[in-house]
């Protein structure tokens, strides 16, 4: 049986990648999924978003937009009635 094994420099970049791409992958299997998120107020969720500084006002408004329409905040918002 062979002890070693020549690669050549581009091979072996390229299988290292997949390597930290698996990792990565499977580090983010790991975490439950389908947890809910930590709060369901939606408003509270925005102000955090643009507490960042990283997001513009367009992203904001979509993000916004898009929880009013989620079927998971709408319920929470009823829920809480």
């Amino acid at each position: 049986m062979l002890e070693n094994i020549t690669l050549t420099k581009i091979e072996y970049k390229r299988l290292h990648q997949a390597a930290e791409r698996y990792e990565m992958l499977r580090k983010i299997f790991e975490l439950d999924f389908f947890a809910p998120p930590p709060t369901t107020d939606t408003r509270k969720i925005i102000k955090e978003f643009r507490a960042t500084g990283l997001y513009n006002e367009a992203f904001l408004k979509s993000l916004s937009r898009g929880l009013k329409e989620s079927h998971y905040f709408s319920k929470a918002r009823s829920r809480n009635k």
